[in-house]
């Protein structure tokens, strides 16, 4: 059926150890949880991370040592953590490669990845910490070969002799990750609502694997073509995962589970809580259906967006 995949078979075939790895959504928005979590029982790891504002979904990559460099701007679960706390404690343990750009900055290298653009021309970050300070040095750098060398070079800019710009480094992304709300076999991909990076992300990875909440036919989704957001040659995996997102709200579907992303929270702060907090909600299911059955259909059900609201009127 097309590109149509179990969530476990896509993740076996598409996801590889040391890939160079982005995910879509936006912090506690439309995040790919159910991915995240096949990706951890699969045991894959060694990534080089760099993505948008993230938060439990490359937490937990970082508590399970999953990540070998990560690059980014933000890591929380907005509302709930500050900063996501197994990042938090993996980098101030020194045992975490981070590099940080400013999200405006991180944003365009994704959309400049997208263009296939060699390398990124901006004057933001001049005169700030984020060039005066390199959180992975060129040392490190020079032994990572998905890393460049620099975090950034001056350039003069060509248009006006005498000023200079930063130049920062555009990634190659091995694999992107991404949830959406409506998807179809050929690929094809609806997103409702802000996009995020994610068609960014879906243009520049070499391997694509969509979770979605609506599986559709390619008939349908093409009736209302200016609605779709990802064209189908980006795609090489669609999975139909409802509430894929969760604990994350997904635009127009549900909202967002904040007892989940509370007890996640209080869970993260330390190993061994963290530890079996996964064991409990990752480990010890095999799918998301054990997922979803776990959670059980009352407390999906009252994550439910109410028509005319747009959100859910029973989240606490």
């Amino acid at each position: 059926m097309g590109k149509v995949y179990t969530l476990s078979e896509a993740v076996s075939k598409f996801v590889e150890n040391g890939d160079h790895i982005a995910f879509g959504g936006f912090t506690t928005n439309r995040k790919p949880i159910a991915a995240v979590h096949e990706i951890l029982r699969q045991n894959k790891g060694d990534f080089i991370v760099e993505t948008g504002p993230a938060g439990s979904d490359v937490d937990m990559l970082i508590g399970e040592k999953r990540v070998k460099a990560y690059i980014n701007c933000y890591t929380a679960d907005s509302g709930v953590t500050n900063v996501s706390r197994r990042f938090r404690k993996a980098y101030e343990n020194g045992e975490l490669l981070m590099e940080d750009y400013s999200q405006d900055a991180l944003m365009l290298m994704l959309h400049a990845a997208s263009l296939g653009l060699p390398f990124l021309p901006v004057s933001l970050m001049m005169g700030s910490g984020l060039t005066d300070e390199w959180g992975i040095s060129r040392e490190v750098r020079e032994t990572i070969d998905k890393l460049p060398n620099d975090k950034f070079v001056y350039i003069d800019n060509p248009f006006k002799p005498g000023e200079k710009v930063v130049a920062v480094p555009v990634p190659k992304l091995d694999t992107a990750i991404i949830h959406v709300q409506m998807a179809s076999p050929d690929g094809t991909c609806r997103i409702i609502g802000d996009e995020f990076h994610d068609v960014d992300i879906a243009i520049a990875a070499r391997k694509v694997i969509v979770t979605c909440e609506q599986l559709v036919s390619n008939e349908y989704i093409r009736r209302e073509p200016t609605k779709n957001s990802i064209a189908p040659f980006c795609v090489d995996a669609v999975v139909h995962v409802p509430y894929g997102a969760h604990p994350t709200q997904c635009y127009d579907f549900y909202d967002y589970d904040n007892t989940f992303l509370k007890a996640y929270g209080a869970a993260s702060k330390t190993d061994e809580d963290f530890k079996a907090f996964l064991d409990e909600w990752v480990y010890g299911v095999k799918s998301p259906e054990e997922y979803r059955e776990k959670l059980g259909a009352n407390r999906l059900i009252a994550l439910n967006n109410v028509p005319g609201y747009g959100f859910a009127t029973e989240v606490k």
